[in-house]
Formats: C-alpha cells, structure tokens, sequence
C-alpha cells in the first residue's frame, strides 16, 4: 500500500527483536459497540464510501500473490485487492474524517462491488431495521445506503449487481460465523448467543431477499460517475 501511494493505512516500520511485525500507531478514534452517535451520522458513512474508494482505486490491479486469506473472499475473485472486513471497528476518525483502514488480514483478490456489498452491509447496516444493536431504524436504511453509494461513487448501473452480491455476501459472512461457532471460538460463541443470531441470520436473508428492488433502487441513486470513469470488472 505504501508503494502505491495509499496513506490512509498504519505504516510497516519492520521487525522486531522478537520476530514480530510492527506498525505505527494511528491516532484517532474508532467505533465500536453500542456504536456511539457520531458513527451514525451521514458524514461519517459518506467518508467511509470515499476511503473506500480511494483503497480500491490504489489497489486496483495489485497482485499479493500468497498474502491473502479466503475465508471472507469473492468467490469470483476479481481485479482488486478487497479488504473484506471494513466494519465500524475497523476505521479510524479524527474530527470526523476517516484516516485509516486497520486490520487487513482477511484481505484478498476480488470485486469492487464485492467489497462495497460487504461494507455497507455492515455500515447501513443492510440488516433486518431496528435489529442490528444501535444503528439507525427502518426509515433512514434507503437513504443511508444512498448516502454510502454516492460517496463511493458507485455506477448507477450496477444497481441490481449490487443486491445480488449482497445476498450472496451475507450468506458467506454468516457461515463464516457459524463455522467459528463450531469450532468453540469464545468470542463468537459469546456474539452468537448474546445476539441471537441463529433466528436474526434467517431473518436478514429474507429481508434482504424481500426488498431486493428497493435496494437496488437506492444502490443505484449515486448519479453520474465521476469524469475519472467507473471501476471496471466490478
């Protein structure tokens, strides 16, 4: 990422004496649950679509050869390094501006689309209103995905691409929870029964399923792309 120019991630300053990699503090702030109000409101979801963007655009074409993780990858795989994971934690703010992306290990080849479905289903949240711990209600899901897809500058014809992969990419993330489940990981399993998250996984693949066209529809009101052209193989 440094090669190419992307700033807004921790610097490698190398390894230490013990054999551990290293990277520089980012100062900021970072949300986490009960996500606090200032990570609901539409400046900073619009800044997460640009740091998005800015991302995909340095990585567009980079090859990490081994260096990536298939658990939460594109099926597809795609041109893009994705990071997969850009949820509220993962973030950091400074007076309302997003600074920096952390934690890329589940990072790996894919399509645009494909990490902007993973983002803003876990930043509108696209999830069953009202269900997701702290986030807004039923009103505000169209225009905050609105809000995500301008900043991003999300093709208006890649609408319908959208709801689709955002299906398949909720059904992942959640066998990707249950499998942790399964295997006795004390983090998930505390999530998985605090949550109830065996009857909200079924009910968010139904609403999801249900309002397939409105999210297509909101997914697409980001108007023109920007003279520097869309991304392709999205």
């Amino acid at each position: 990422m440094e090669a190419v120019g992307f700033q807004r991630a921790p610097r490698y300053l190398g390894v230490d004496e013990q054999g551990r990699d290293v990277f520089a503090f980012v100062r900021g702030d970072v949300a986490v649950a009960p996500y606090p109000a200032w990570a609901q409101r539409d400046g900073i979801i619009s800044e997460v679509g640009a740091l998005l963007r800015e991302f995909h655009e340095a990585m567009s074409g980079f090859d990490p050869g081994s260096l990536c993780s298939a658990e939460l990858a594109d099926p597809r795989g795609g041109p893009v390094l994705c990071h997969n994971d850009v949820c509220p934690e993962n973030v950091v703010f400074r007076e309302g501006k997003a600074v920096a992306l952390l934690d890329f290990d589940l990072a790996a080849p894919g399509r645009a689309l494909w990490d902007v479905a993973r983002t803003a289903r876990m930043w509108v949240p696209m999830a069953v209103p009202g269900t997701s711990r702290s986030w807004p209600g039923p009103t505000e899901v169209w225009r905050r995905l609105g809000v995500f897809a301008r900043a991003y500058r999300l093709d208006p014809g890649d609408g319908d691409e959208f709801a689709d992969v955002l299906l398949t990419a909720t059904r992942q993330g959640q066998d990707w929870v249950r499998a942790k489940v399964a295997a006795g990981e004390p983090s998930f399993v505390e999530m998985w029964d605090r949550f109830g998250l065996r009857e909200r996984y079924a009910a968010d693949l139904a609403w999801i399923a249900a309002h397939r066209s409105k999210i297509a529809e909101a997914a697409g009101s980001a108007g023109p792309t920007s003279p520097t052209g869309g991304m392709s193989e999205r």
